[in-house]
């Protein structure tokens, strides 16, 4: 996914995330907030998976094409410090 498209979607959490904001503020229904929470969550996750799409075709791919197994371990030891922190 291009730069402009992420920046895109994470300028519509932004609004998502105010419109939380102002729901909490008028006191609305708790359901109706956590409905809104659950699509901001949502929302994160794809913008997550877009980034983690990117760094694999570019970072990760480099570091293999490289055969620099130093850097090939490195770009490895990344994804897995960043799978385990994503489980605690």
């Amino acid at each position: 996914m291009e730069k402009s498209a992420l920046i895109t979607r994470l300028s519509r959490v932004e609004g998502q995330i105010r419109g939380i904001k102002g729901m909490i503020e008028d006191d609305r229904y708790c359901l109706d907030v956590l409905a809104q929470t659950q699509a901001v969550k949502s929302a994160l996750a794809r913008v997550e998976d877009a980034i983690l799409e990117n760094h694999s075709r570019t970072c990760v791919e480099s570091a293999i094409a490289s055969g620099d197994a130093t850097t090939q371990r490195e770009k490895f030891n990344e994804l897995v410090d960043l799978l385990a922190r994503a489980r605690r």
